[in-house]
């Protein structure tokens, strides 16, 4: 760990969650990521070597424990929440902009869109939603029940309720706050298909909660 040996409540900071890797950890277990494998889908470029290693730095520094199998915040952790969001919203305000082609991946895209949808607006107990992407050969399919929402590289054979048809650049912009759902939807390039009454509420389905409302709802706490 990097010490400043500063007398300052921000450097002492820094040294605890500035290591590479270190928040990105935090934002994993925040929307809900307890196990090893669960932290690592959503960070493709870590190895889990280097996991396991800022793992154990940041239980040796309170942030996170240990809770049978997995792992979870600690009080320390949990309150890094409007630290994080925020972060992520003043991104998207001053320096986020569109995504570059080496950023275009659909498995990360659909870990980190899952989560975040507003599934308790779909019609049905148990839904099955498909997203077909026109530049990248692979499917995905959400299985979204009452005990929560899987992501499933084949279908789960339960039936498909919407179909959701879009290019890779279209749904990363629309995820990261760039574009409305809504906007594109009316310039053609998402297409909805299926079951109406759930194909009707898609685009409040899919509008998935921001990094701003995120980093609210946080500082509500």
């Amino acid at each position: 760990m990097s010490e400043y040996h500063q007398y300052c409540p921000i450097a002492k900071a820094v040294e605890v969650v500035g290591e590479r890797w270190s928040l990105l950890i935090v934002r994993e277990m925040l929307v809900g990521a307890r196990r090893f494998n669960e932290i690592a889908r959503g960070l493709p470029g870590i190895s889990r070597t280097l996991l396991s290693s800022r793992l154990r730095q940041m239980e040796r520094a309170g942030l996170i424990e240990r809770r049978n199998s997995g792992y979870a915040l600690s009080p320390a952790g949990e309150d890094l929440a409007p630290l994080v969001f925020g972060l992520g919203a003043w991104a998207q305000t001053w320096i986020l902009g569109d995504p570059e082609p080496e950023e275009l991946d659909p498995t990360l895209l659909i870990w980190w869109g899952h989560s975040r949808l507003h599934t308790d607006l779909l019609p049905k107990e148990r839904t099955v939603l498909e997203f077909r992407f026109v530049d990248h050969q692979n499917r995905y399919w959400l299985l979204v029940e009452p005990s929560g929402t899987s992501i499933c590289e084949y279908d789960p054979g339960f039936g498909i309720e919407a179909v959701i048809t879009t290019d890779l650049f279209t749904l990363h912009r629309v995820w990261n706050g760039r574009e409305e759902f809504r906007a594109a939807l009316r310039a053609d390039r998402i297409h909805l298909e299926g079951d109406r009454a759930t194909v009707r509420q898609l685009p409040r389905v899919l509008s998935i909660t921001t990094l701003g409302e995120m980093a609210d709802a946080a500082r509500a706490i």
